[in-house]
Order: structure tokens, then sequence, then C-alpha cells
């Protein structure tokens, strides 16, 4: 079980190794991560090719899913608005794929900078404000202007992920934050109300494998009165010592330091699917699912996304069991050569 890290720590050495107290899971973001993707001189980074360095958001509404990216991958950025209408089932995508990374500005830690996405088709931006987080994402079709408050108190997971000393990823995963603003759909406008609309943020920095797979799945939903939301990792973490799974209770987080078990069916994706495991009893009822093809021969991806309730109960820090009870969200399945 790796530790609760409670004080500041640098993720990299002056050798851009990875320091192993940095190793554990915050509830707060504590890691300094500036060494991933540093640039000394005229030289390039340290492990070029492997660095990675994104931040995902998704907006879920009661009418609408919204979710924007901005990803350097070193030889390449990544860009890209997707929404779905979940009255109808029609998807919009809006992608692009800049050349080195250029058109993308990633701070080097959480918080510690803007974020800047632009290319002819896609163009976002990620601020954090006095109280919370501004995002606004454009497109042909699509826009978003949207604020997250961060409630008092409220807890994000982060985690270090260590393959080796050269391999390694910081993830913060935040759930469950309330979402306000505006969402623009072929000129139509969409409030987005707060009381009803959440978003999920996935953080990421760090060098990783060049073929790699994964499980994500995240959900929030209220249950007699409080907000219960879930994070669910599987596969890319494997034999490393550490999970990115977690429990969300009013913006309260429990730990689940374990591997979990996925069951679903790849010919049938929206065949309900399971998670599993020591205090986790979870089923996720898919309503739509969102396929995601790139092959650029050198980077190539494919995704399956699907969206729907989560339901089912998981044990908090004390041993008590919460019930999870149509909690919106997603489950993918993910392989990247990148």
């Amino acid at each position: 079980m790796i530790p609760e890290i409670t004080t500041p720590v640098a993720l990299l050495d002056e050798r851009g190794r990875l320091r192993r107290e940095a190793v554990g899971w915050t509830r707060t973001p504590l890691h300094d991560t500036s060494g991933v993707a540093r640039r000394t001189g005229w030289r390039p980074p340290v492990a070029w090719g492997r660095n990675k360095r994104w931040e995902y958001w998704a907006v879920l509404t009661p009418t609408h899913v919204v979710a924007m990216v901005v990803a350097d991958i070193d030889y390449a950025a990544v860009h890209g608005i997707y929404c779905l209408d979940r009255r109808t089932g029609e998807q919009i995508a809006h992608d692009a794929i800049g050349l080195l990374g250029r058109s993308a500005r990633l701070p080097g830690s959480l918080g510690a900078g803007p974020v800047r996405g632009r290319t002819r088709a896609v163009r976002t931006a990620v601020d954090e404000t006095a109280d919370g987080t501004r995002l606004h994402a454009a497109g042909a079709r699509v826009w978003l202007d949207v604020e997250v408050p961060r409630p008092l108190g409220h807890e994000a997971m982060g985690v270090v992920v260590p393959w080796s000393d050269r391999l390694v990823q910081y993830t913060v995963k935040d759930v469950g934050r309330p979402a306000r603003g505006r969402l623009t759909i072929d000129g139509e406008v969409v409030e987005v109300d707060p009381a009803q609309s959440w978003a999920i943020h996935d953080h990421g920095r760090g060098r990783w494998p060049y073929d790699v797979a994964w499980n994500w799945g995240a959900g929030v939903g209220r249950v007699d009165g409080r907000v219960v939301g879930v994070q669910l990792g599987a596969r890319w973490t494997a034999g490393t010592g550490s999970t990115e799974n977690a429990l969300y209770v009013d913006g309260r987080l429990t730990k689940i330091h374990h591997e979990l078990d996925w069951h679903y069916r790849p010919d049938d994706w929206l065949a309900p699917w399971r998670v599993t495991g020591d205090g986790v009893e979870l089923t996720f009822a898919p309503e739509h699912l969102r396929r995601a093809v790139t092959d650029l021969k050198v980077f190539a991806s494919r995704t399956h996304q699907v969206f729907g309730t989560w339901a089912g109960r998981v044990r908090d820090a004390t041993g008590d069991w919460v019930e999870v009870r149509d909690a919106y969200g997603f489950a993918e399945d993910v392989h990247n050569r990148w």
C-alpha cells in the first residue's frame, strides 16, 4: 500500500529520474511535475518521445456531455472537443493534431499557469480562478464557457504510478465539482445548471511506455442528499503497487488501494459492465457508445467509451457501505501506441 503524502514533493530529481519519496497519493495536489518535458538549453527533454502531458475535462449535464482535451505528447499535440446529446444520441467531435506539441501550452504542474490549445479547428483554454476553474472551448459547432467552483474542503485524488525510475505517471482525478455556465451547439444555447451538472477532471504528467492499454470509469450523482462519486481504473497500473481507485462523498475521498476486476464484453459495448473487488460492487449501464480511432503510424489510438449510469455500493474509510445510485458518467477501454 503506497503512503499518503501530506507535504510538497518533486516528482523527478535533477537527472530527470523518479524520486522514490514522491511515490504515494494525495488529497490535494502537492507534486511538482515541472521536470517532465523540461528543456535544458538546446537539448531536447529527457526521454524525448515518452513525455506525455494533458488536461481533460468532462462536463455532465442532464441533457448533454461535453468534453475537452489538450495534450502534448512530445512529437505532437492532441486537441479535441466532444459533445453528446443525451436525448437524441447525436455526437459531435472536433479533433486536431498539432506538430511537435507547439499548438499546446501546458504548465509544468497543476495550477501553475494557464492551459491553452489553439488550432484552426479547436481552441481550448483552462484558467484557475480564486474559487475554482474556468473552462472555454470553441469549435465549428460547439462552444463552451463554464465555471467549475471548488467547494470548501473538496478533495481531489493525486497518485504517482511508477513503472520504473525512468517511466512514471502522475495523475489527478477530480470528480464531483459542480459546473455552471453555457454550452452552445449550432447556435442553440444550453444553460449548465450547477444544481444538476458536474465536472470531472483528468490531469496527467509523466513518461509512458510506447504501447499501453487502460480502463477508466467515473460517475457522480446524488444519493439521499449526498453527492456520491466514483473513480475507477485498471490495467495500466497493474504491478506498480499504485491504483487510481477512489470513492467521493460530498467531496471527501476514500482511497481504494487494491486493483479491481473489470468485466465487460468487447463484442457488445452496450451490455452491462461490472467492476468488483474488496469493498467494491458496481454495475455500469451504458446508454451511448463513442468510438474514436486514430492511426498516424507512430501515434495510434483506439477508444471505446460508453456513457451511462453507475449503481451499487462501495465501502468508505470507516468500513460502512455507501450506496451508489444513478451516478451518471462513463467507462472506457483504450489502447494507445504513442
